[in-house]
């Protein structure tokens, strides 16, 4: 397997006379904090973040790491930026490609140079505005037929499917489709289900799952700021988890104060929506931290006023000690600048050690001097609470000399215990299986990156877009 990046040779970090001039570089890294409890560092303030984008390498013949006794495989590659995925009950596998925002303005010095520092983290691809379907014919683990199963779509991101019903986010619409079990491509248009929140866009991407009696959908609507430079007008609706009646498209705001709720899922065996999300920068390197958590009905979890519970935010004028005093603390601590874009609960046929948890994967950093993400992890829960330490399960998309091969997005948990990963820098999907269960995963030819072909693809971004993260994004 040989992929290929058309970016080379060059390694992009904030020049030491920006830093100097913002009163001082960060302080040595303090070590990443996990759990329900971090100890948070005093934050830190400055012009600009200490700004890292690796530099992207080519996989050759090698392939993320994954634990003894598994095995990863590329199952579909030349995709068009590939998200988050969802697989359908026949064992079929719809990936929702596209890149959206860019509508943000760059009013501020900043905006302009962490746009261009930005920009070199991203595939060239242009995205693919679709659903591919991945169809494996014989159950051999093998997805041998590739086909677009719906296009024309705007920046599709989340995905689910209730009954017959296919409900796709796009950054401006949530929209359904008819699905009959084994179709292969969508019999029409879709059916606008309601409007999303797109004016300015800075946090593009439309997290989406369904609850468990499929009555409601939930949406997640990042907010159009960093920290409101833009004024608390553009972040009515924004920052929000939506409740979405199914039938109607009339909805509420079910939780308020997620930053930006990149990915959404149910707990099995109840009807508790968890999330995870990317919270704020310019604090410091290790602050503020990512998170997993629950989301409570009528919640409020901190944005912009505060962060981690209580811990005002000392930049958003007027303050709100009210609003502060009601915000929840997360579940659980990802650690800071990791940028999660995917979770999903596990299944006991992933196998023990991963048995009882959830997956995140973790999109990467920007914005600190020594780069942290890159990365799916596994996270261990008890008695239905994140426990413990993260774990790596797919990792090496870091290489050790500071290079990434590729950013995890979406992660799916399959029946029989697969566990699918997205990556948009790539532009592929890989699939994940144990070595010892009945279907193994056969080794597909890979072509070069699709940044690296001759489809008119530049190396900078075609639509010049920045991350989903906007300036804030590593997203």
């Amino acid at each position: 397997m040989k992929f290929a990046h058309k970016y080379a040779g060059m390694r992009y970090v904030a020049p030491l006379s920006v830093l100097l001039l913002a009163g001082g570089a960060y302080a040595a890294d303090s070590g990443q904090q996990y759990g329900p409890n971090p100890e948070l560092p005093e934050p830190q303030r400055g012009l600009l973040p200490n700004m890292t984008v690796p530099e992207q390498a080519q996989w050759g013949d090698m392939k993320p790491t994954v634990p003894d006794g598994y095995t990863i495989t590329a199952i579909a590659t030349d995709l068009k930026v590939p998200r988050q995925t969802l697989v359908l009950p026949n064992g079929d596998i719809l990936v929702a490609e596209g890149k959206g925002g860019g509508n943000a303005p760059k009013s501020r010095p900043k905006d302009f140079i962490a746009g261009l520092i930005q920009s070199q983290g991203t595939t060239a691809v242009k995205g693919g505005d679709r659903l591919t379907l991945l169809h494996d014919g014989d159950g051999d683990g093998t997805f041998e037929e590739q086909t677009v199963f719906a296009e024309d779509l705007n920046a599709p991101y989340g995905l689910a499917l209730v009954d017959d019903d296919l409900y796709v986010a796009n950054q401006d619409a949530l929209v359904r489709f008819d699905y009959q079990e084994g179709q292969t491509q969508a019999s029409g248009p879709p059916e606008v289900i309601t409007p999303l929140p797109s004016r300015i866009n800075h946090h593009w991407t439309k997290s989406l799952t369904a609850g468990a009696d499929g009555d409601y959908l939930y949406v997640g609507i990042g907010s159009n700021s960093n920290i409101t430079e833009r004024g608390m007008a553009a972040e009515v609706d924004r920052a929000e988890i939506w409740e979405i009646d199914a039938e109607t498209g009339a909805h509420r705001a079910y939780a308020t104060g997620v930053r930006n709720p990149t990915a959404l899922t149910i707990q099995p065996g109840t009807d508790e929506l968890w999330a995870v999300a990317n919270e704020r920068d310019e604090l410091g390197p290790n602050l503020v931290p990512d998170y997993l958590t629950s989301i409570q009905d009528g919640g409020f979890y901190g944005w912009p006023y505060s962060y981690w519970g209580q811990h005002v935010d000392p930049r958003v004028k007027p303050e709100n000690p009210e609003l502060v005093e009601s915000a929840i603390a997360p579940d659980y601590s990802l650690g800071a600048h990791r940028a999660p874009l995917g979770v999903d609960f596990s299944n006991a046929a992933v196998g023990e050690q991963f048995a009882n948890g959830a997956f995140v994967g973790e999109h990467g950093s920007w914005n600190r001097a020594d780069p942290v993400g890159y990365k799916v992890v596994f996270i261990p829960f008890e008695d239905g609470q994140p426990a413990g330490d993260p774990v790596d399960f797919v990792s090496g998309f870091l290489t050790d000399d500071g290079k990434t091969r590729g950013r995890p997005v979406g992660v799916t948990v399959t029946p029989d215990g697969a566990v699918i990963v997205a990556d948009d820098m790539t532009n592929a999907i890989w699939r994940v299986t144990r070595d010892d269960a009945n279907a193994q995963p056969t080794e597909r030819d890979a072509p070069e990156d699709e940044s690296a072909t001759s489809n008119g693809a530049s190396t900078t971004p075609e639509d010049e877009q920045m991350p989903e993260d906007g300036y804030a994004g590593d997203r």
